[in-house]
């Protein structure tokens, strides 16, 4: 064996080779007496490592690099130009547990090798290049074009920070959250700065979030990169040069996880290990939502929910923007439109309406203002660098804004949600909080931020400044809440803010185009780890028609936030704003939404407890199929349901491509196969939703709002497959935290079938018993004539085969084995 001749070593950990510190430290402080144009240094050969625990260093004289082992599939790297890391803090990833793993490093004649189990990462001797290696098939998933590298920054100190790695002819790249465009991000350079984007456009950037993560696909394996820098940053995937891909910012430290798949799914799973999971939101959040800037006066509001109750449209929230507001300051009252807001809200909440308000970040200046005054009393507000607080003007006028990386302002902020909390208010809105501000856009560079005690100018709180809002929002609200889960949005937001609350896609266009974008952007959201997300239905500005609202509701349905939204100098646009036959294809669609509650309610929980994203694209499905690397409309919701929207004006058929396996036609049950192209007929009232063979799709009675209705039985609508096939059904309080502490219902049904015979097994873990002890089954697709059923060895007696050739039939909800057997 090669091997055999080659000089190799295990390193210690007793092996240690101090460090490269005290000349470093010189070097940072000798004064610059005469200035040298900036040019980019590159690390060079490798000349000392040392390990300690499950890190190792790497040293060329200078520089030093941190190789570190999180997980068996997750490795991070960082890199001190200097020698001298910066303190070890992330807002996306609190705490960077070490997964139990095994690995080691051996020294090889060219390179340096740490193993896991499942990766190994390459440091090469002579030009210090790192490369990330499937043990499996030893093939190269990711590497260095060339070395990292910085160039110092001399007006503001520290350095900008570069990586570069080899970008494959066949190599595509997904993910990076919040942008628009195709949801292949090959061929594009792309800025990560949080902007109040309003009526953005097709590839414009930046928006308003920031997600510096993306998968990498090539040789049909999949990997990630999370490049944990907040400062603005910059991905090109393969524009400049297309062997290249590249990422960089303008300041902090070049630090990021290298995430191993192989597969797309995996490699999610994995990002969403670090930053977290949504928690499990109140069911009433799934419901579908209406706004508007602004419903006001009380009349106003009260007029659309007796538009929904006597319409019969189902409907959980409606929403008060900024005109709620004395003067647009923050936790007042307009006492002119809404002389009572808890009589009305109670009244409302009657009627099956939560309360959901905006608030922004900007705090007026005024002295007679409460907020204001106790901000300025504890010093709460940012200054700039000297001395200044941070002013600019939004809506209330010359305002001052709190400083969210600071824990004492944000247990502040959020205790002054106890009024709103007291009067009814369901959910909050943090809105304008890239932070935008009139004229100058946002914050000038020099505002100082506390950053938890690690300090920062705004070059580096800019991107993570709503995401702390939005959490000085939700702890606040969880707080007062007292066990009730809060409800909570955010405009703007860096990786990890999915801990804290739901997204929309921003102040788009009604047009077709910004229909087909936020269908892609939402994909892209729930494949970058944050899973609540949903656009304005029926676009912010401009005037849709009839079909194109249409259509968007039909989209919505399966968004996982449903909300329309518009602006004030526009129509209203309400499910029944267009009339007939419209305000019935809406409620259809609407209807459907809070009859399938059961599966998407399921499907969150999925997402929650073990990382899955909620929507799918082909992609992620098929990433073997280069195809599927540009379809981009289809997506599945969960794993069971594909949803195959209608994003043409004009059009009543699509092509559709099915995945492989059996698919169920959602609406006729037809049956078709996977892995090809089919012709569906989509009429305005019809959108084509395909269903997995061997699904069970659990579905509620249709509600006018979450909870409105006792349940005496759950329908189970079981597709019958011959191979085996599991669904998963949760079920819980609704609106307490009691999960946390096992008190849920997580149900997996198995599903098989042979030809003359079709077994459900099913299995319940947790603690939480609903109050329903039936199951209503609807059996599709069964291919042979029923002769009996049993369950757990008893005989149904009851059963018949309706008017679509379904099976029907009912049981126990405790039942653990169905068996339905043919002639």
């Amino acid at each position: 064996m090669e091997e055999q001749h080659e000089q190799r070593r295990e390193i210690k950990e007793e092996e240690k080779i101090p460090e490269i510190v005290e000349d470093t430290i010189q070097h940072l402080n000798n004064p610059v007496t005469d200035l040298k144009p900036i040019v980019k240094k590159y690390l060079s050969a490798v000349q000392k490592v040392k390990k300690e625990g499950n890190k190792f260093f790497f040293s060329d004289g200078d520089a030093r690099v941190e190789v570190r082992v999180v997980s068996d599939e997750i490795i991070r790297v960082r890199l001190a130009p200097h020698g001298v890391f910066l303190d070890d803090f992330s807002y996306a990833v609190p705490v960077v547990d070490q997964k139990v793993t095994t690995f080691k490093m051996i020294e090889l004649e060219d390179h340096y090798a740490i193993s896991t189990n499942t990766i190994t990462c390459k440091v090469a001797k002579a030009d210090f290049n790192i490369s990330f290696v499937e043990n499996l098939n030893q093939m190269v998933m990711s590497e260095d074009e060339a070395p990292m590298h910085w160039e110092e920054n001399v007006e503001f100190g520290g350095y900008y920070v570069y990586a570069t790695k080899k970008c494959r002819a066949e190599e595509n790249f997904f993910g990076l959250g919040d942008k628009s465009g195709n949801m292949n991000l090959r061929g594009r350079h792309f800025q990560n700065w949080n902007t109040d984007a309003y009526s953005f456009g097709w590839d414009q950037d930046p928006l308003y979030r920031t997600i510096p993560f993306y998968v990498g696909v090539h040789q049909q394996a999949a990997y990630g990169i999370f490049f944990d820098n907040t400062f603005r940053s910059y991905f090109d995937f393969g524009k400049e040069d297309n062997q290249k891909t590249s990422f960089w910012a303008d300041g902090g430290e070049l630090q990021y996880y290298y995430i191993h798949g192989p597969h797309m799914m995996d490699v999610v799973k994995r990002y969403q290990t670090l930053t977290g999971t949504h928690p499990m939101p109140p069911k009433w959040a799934l419901g579908y939502h209406q706004c508007r800037w602004s419903y006001y006066p009380e009349k106003k509001v009260k007029e659309i929910a007796d538009g929904f109750r006597s319409r019969n449209i189902p409907c959980d929230a409606i929403y008060l923007d900024i005109d709620y507001m004395d003067g647009y300051r923050c936790f007042t009252w307009n006492k002119n439109y809404f002389p009572d807001p808890k009589r009305m809200i109670k009244e409302l909440a009657n009627d099956g309406f939560k309360t959901v308000v905006m608030i922004d970040p900007g705090i007026k200046v005024d002295d007679n203002y409460w907020v204001f005054k106790e901000g300025k009393a504890h010093n709460y507000f940012c200054r700039r660098s000297d001395d200044y607080f941070m002013e600019g003007h939004v809506w209330p006028g010359r305002c001052q804004f709190p400083d969210f990386t600071n824990p004492a302002v944000r247990e502040w902020w959020g205790n002054l949600y106890k009024e709103l909390v007291d009067i009814g208010v369901a959910g909050v809105w943090n809105d304008m909080n890239e932070p935008a501000v009139f004229g100058a856009g946002t914050f000038p560079n020099d505002v100082r931020h506390n950053y938890d005690g690690y300090r920062g100018s705004h070059r580096k709180a800019h991107n993570v400044y709503g995401m702390q809002m939005v959490r000085s929002t939700y702890d606040g609200l969880k707080k007062l809440m007292r066990n009730k889960r809060p409800f909570t949005i955010t405009r703007a937001g860096y990786s990890g803010m999915q801990r804290y609350g739901c997204v929309w896609t921003g102040d788009n266009v009604a047009t077709w185009e910004h229909l087909k974008m936020g269908n892609i952007q939402c994909q892209r959201m729930s494949v970058s780890g944050v899973p609540f997300c949903g656009t304005d239905i029926g676009g912010f500005s401009g005037e849709p028609d009839a079909e194109l609202f249409t259509r968007w509701i039909q989209l919505g349905t399966f968004s996982p936030f449903m909300r329309a939204h518009s602006a004030g100098d526009t129509a209203e646009r309400e499910p029944w704003s267009f009339g007939e036959p419209y305000t019935s294809i809406n409620r259809t669609f609407i209807e459907l939404r809070y009859r399938l509650m059961p599966y998407l309610y399921s499907v969150f929980w999925e997402h929650h407890r073990y990382g899955f994203p909620i929507l799918r694209p082909l992609v992620m499905l098929e990433q073997e199929n280069v195809g599927n690397h540009y379809r981009q409309d289809e997506f599945t919701f969960g794993d069971k349901i594909l949803v195959c929207p209608v994003l043409e004006q004009g059009a009543t058929s699509r092509m559709v491509y099915l995945p492989k396996g059996k698919w169920y036609n959602f609406w006729t049950h037809e049956i078709l196969s996977g892995e090809s192209e089919h012709l569906i007929q989509a009429a305005l009232d019809h959108m084509p939703l395909f269903v997995r063979a061997g699904s069970v799709i659990p579905e509620y009675p249709v509600m006018q709002y979450v909870g409105e209705k006792n349940i005496d039985e759950v329908l189970l609508n079981i597709y019958y497959s011959d191979y085996e096939v599991n669904s998963f059904f949760y079920e819980d309080h609704g609106d307490t935290f009691a999960y946390e502490q096992d008190i849920y219902s997580e149900k997996k049904f198995s599903v098989k079938g042979d030809g003359q015979k079709l077994s459900i097994e099913q299995s319940v873990a947790g603690l939480y018993t609903p109050n329903y002890e039936l199951y209503d089954y609807t059996v599709i697709g069964i291919p042979f004539k029923v002769n009996k059923i049993t369950v757990d060895e008893k005989d149904v007696k009851d059963y018949y085969i309706d008017e679509r050739n379904c099976l029907r039939f009912k049981s126990n909800k405790n039942f653990m084995t169905v068996k339905i057997y043919g002639e």
